[in-house]
Parts: C-alpha cells; sequence; structure tokens
C-alpha cells in the first residue's frame, strides 16, 4: 500500500472518531481504566520493591540471622503449627556462638524487629511527643551488625547492657520530631512510664529518591532493659510461644559466608539436642534467602495485579468491538462507494483497523496520565515511594494498541468482505 494512500486512510479515520466525539470518549473509557491500573499498579509496586531491596542491602551481603522460623519456611510450605512447636532463640545461643564460633566476628541480640511481639509506643520530651515508633531491644554490637553510623552521642556499652541501663538512642524520625533544633544527648525522654537518658542518635538511613518509608520509625534501648520493661522471658526456649527475638552474625573477614553459616548450625544444634536425622528447629537466613522470598512475592503480587486490572482492559475492548461494529453497519454504503470507486480490501480493513488502533491508544496515552499522576499524589500526600520506569509506559501503549488489534479486526474483517453492489442496495 503507498505511503500517500495509508496517510489518507489515517486522515478518514481520525475524522471519522472526531465526528463522533461521544461514542469515541464513551469507548475510550475502559481503556483509561484498565492503563489507570496498571500504570499506578507498577509505580507502586515498584517503589515499594526497590525500597525494600535497599533497605536489605544496607543490611550487608554477609550478614546472617538466626531465628525461630522466618518467612522463607512459610514459603516452603512448613505446617504453622510445626515452627511454633520449635524452641526460641535466646541471648544464651548469642553468648554460645560468641564464644565457640571461631569465624563469627559479631554477634548482635535484637527484639522488637517484626513480628507479632514488636513493640509500639510514643517517645515524650517535655510538650512534644513522637507517632507510634518501633521500640528495638538490642545488643551493643547492634550498629555494627545493620552497618549503620552514629550520627551523635554513642551506642550503649556491653556495661550498660548487663545492668540493664535506662538509656536510650534515637532514630531520625524521633529526633527530627522531639528535638528539631536542639542536641538531643544527655536529654531525659519518657517511654511509656519509664525516663530514658538519650545517649546517642542514628544516622538516617538511605531511601530510594529521598521518599520516607518509615526506616527511621525507631527507638533503641538495651535488650536487657527491653526485657524489663515488657516483661519478656527471653532466655526459656518457650515452645509454643512467638517472640520477636533475632540473632544477627557477621563472619569475620576473609571467612566465607557457608563456612561461618555451617559453624553456626551445628552450635545450634547442639544446644537444642538435635540428633543427625533430625531437621533443624530454626532458620538460618541470609539477604539472599531474604530478596529470593521477597521476589517470589512481589511478582505475585504484580501478577495479580495486572490480571485484574487487564479485565477493565478487556471491558474495554468489548466496547471497541461493539463500537466498530456498529460504525461498519452504519457506513455500509459509504463502504460500497468507496469499492465501486476501486477501494481494495486491505484499504478498507485498515481503515477500520487504524479507527480501533486510535481509540484504544489514545485511551492508553490517557491512562498512562491518570497512572502516572495517581502515582505522584500518593507520593505527595502520603510518602509512598513510586518508580515509574519507560518500560511500564511501552506496556500501556502496547496494551491498548493491541485491545485495538484484537477486538478491532473482526468488525474491520466484515467490513472489507461486504460484497459492493449489496453494500449499495443497503438502506
Amino acid at each position: 500500500m503507498r505511503w500517500a494512500l495509508f496517510n489518507e486512510i489515517v486522515t478518514m479515520a481520525w475524522d471519522t472518531l472526531w465526528s463522533n466525539k461521544m461514542r469515541s470518549a464513551l469507548t475510550v473509557v475502559g481503556i483509561v481504566i484498565g492503563i489507570t491500573s496498571i500504570v499506578g499498579v507498577t509505580s507502586l509496586i515498584r517503589g515499594l520493591d526497590q525500597s525494600f531491596r535497599d533497605l536489605i542491602r544496607q543490611i550487608g551481603p554477609d550478614t546472617i540471622f538466626v531465628q525461630k522460623f522466618s518467612g522463607v519456611s512459610m514459603a516452603a510450605g512448613a505446617d504453622f503449627d510445626t515452627l511454633m512447636k520449635r524452641p526460641n532463640v535466646t541471648p544464651d545461643d548469642a553468648k554460645a556462638i560468641e564464644r565457640e564460633a571461631e569465624s563469627i566476628a559479631i554477634v548482635d541480640v535484637t527484639m522488637g524487629a517484626g513480628g507479632p511481639n514488636s513493640r509500639q509506643d510514643r517517645v515524650y520530651f517535655e510538650n512534644q511527643r513522637t507517632k507510634p515508633l518501633f521500640i528495638f531491644g538490642t545488643s551493643e554490637q547492634w550498629p555494627y551488625a545493620v552497618q549503620l553510623a552514629v550520627e551523635s552521642g554513642r551506642f550503649f556499652t556491653a556495661g550498660e547492657v548487663q545492668r540493664r541501663s535506662d538509656v536510650i538512642v534515637l532514630g531520625k524520625t524521633a529526633v527530627q520530631a522531639l528535638f528539631p533544633a536542639r542536641d538531643p544527648i544527655g536529654k531525659t525522654v519518657r517511654l511509656g512510664l519509664n525516663q530514658y537518658t538519650v545517649i546517642g542518635a542514628m544516622a538516617k538511613r538511605p531511601s530510594p529518591g529521598g521518599f520516607d518509608i518509615g526506616a527511621d520509625d525507631y527507638v533503641i534501648i538495651p535488650h536487657t532493659t527491653y526485657q524489663k520493661l515488657y516483661g519478656v522471658r527471653a532466655n526459656t526456649l518457650g515452645r509454643g510461644e512467638l517472640r520477636s527475638v533475632q540473632l544477627a552474625l557477621v563472619p569475620r573477614e576473609g571467612v566465607p559466608r557457608e563456612q561461618a553459616m555451617r559453624e553456626v548450625e551445628e552450635i545450634m544444634r547442639i544446644r537444642h539436642g538435635l540428633r543427625l536425622d533430625e531437621p533443624n528447629d530454626f532458620d538460618i537466613v541470609t539477604q539472599d534467602a531474604i530478596l529470593e522470598l521477597w521476589d517470589s512475592i512481589s511478582q505475585a503480587t504484580f501478577l495479580a495485579l495486572v490480571v485484574l486490572s487487564s479485565i477493565a482492559l478487556m471491558v474495554g475492548g468489548i466496547g471497541v468491538m461493539s463500537i466498530m461494529t456498529i460504525s461498519v453497519t452504519e457506513r455500509t454504503r459509504e463502504i460500497g462507494v468507496r469499492k465501486a470507486l476501486g477501494a481494495r480490501r486491505i484499504e478498507i480493513l485498515w481503515q477500520f483497523l487504524l479507527e480501533a488502533i486510535f481509540v484504544t491508544s489514545t485511551g492508553g496515552v490517557l491512562g498512562i496520565i491518570f497512572g502516572a499522576t495517581i502515582g505522584f499524589l500518593v507520593n505527595v500526600l502520603t510518602g509512598f515511594p513510586i518508580s515509574l520506569p519507560w518500560w511500564s509506559f511501552a506496556i500501556g501503549i502496547g496494551f491498548s494498541a493491541g485491545v485495538g488489534v484484537f477486538f478491532g479486526m473482526v468488525p474491520a474483517v466484515r467490513a472489507s468482505r461486504l460484497d459492493p453492489i449489496e453494500a449499495l442496495r443497503y438502506e
């Protein structure tokens, strides 16, 4: 087909759509809703995905976590009741690993870092207060285990952990809320009913694009003080009782992570009295395992949401087919005249097919604009991170054009096959 003729067909298709504005607009609505959903969902899921990955990578590739059980076990299909019967990880386990594992350089105990037993509370100073923040109980090794610097002051010492001292280290959110223009070090704040002396403030955790994702919404007290404050009996095995106790271990420099994991596993199996034929009753996970689990969750979520969003595209596509079928019926005489004057089937086919593609592509462009706008509004109003990769726009345009081709083909083929004599007789 000659390029000049193709341009003429494009112009005719556009004029036809422009002369039926209301019909074209109603046809576009379903496509707009579907593409808006796809682009909006993609921006939010991609933003959350990138934020989570950056937070995990910050911990360090060699850090090893020991827990009663983790999402890795649950994703592998383990029975929840069986997992609950496992013994809890305890601070005594940490001492044993620190004492016996020659390949481990840093051992940290963290309480309250996730799970159903994590604690949230407000921190008060004079007439100021924070929003509810996560309360972590840790050892003196926490900054080295998570690779986060103390911005001002200091972290608590091993002696303060041993003495269950009432000292506290603030995350960035607490510092900004309570001490926006003052030095927090040495001040006394209230957590619950107890008074704590501020001895340090942590640096801000990196957030992709500077978005606030709540990574700094925490304060830290010694894990022994945490046990005293919340009545946690951390050194009992507590089978059937779920505690948010986690050990973070960093191998010595030059020691392969796999070697360190084998040594830790051996120590834990001996402490739990497991026979050779019995499986581990604890989880040892690494950054790679966490990211692999997150991959499966995020991909499944993204796929499910895209499928749901595609329902609107299907509805819009059916609307395109019905409108184009009506258009073919209304313009039967026009088709007959064009064929009588020498128009070929391929030219008639292209005319109606391009009309369908124009309608759906217009809906795709509007859907991309609306989806991106929704993503930016969510970010501005809530601070939720977003990401708009170029391929999400390509998917939007591709989906919309594809819907036009798929659902516009049937009426276009029908129009191209009309007999010119019968078409001219049509009233």
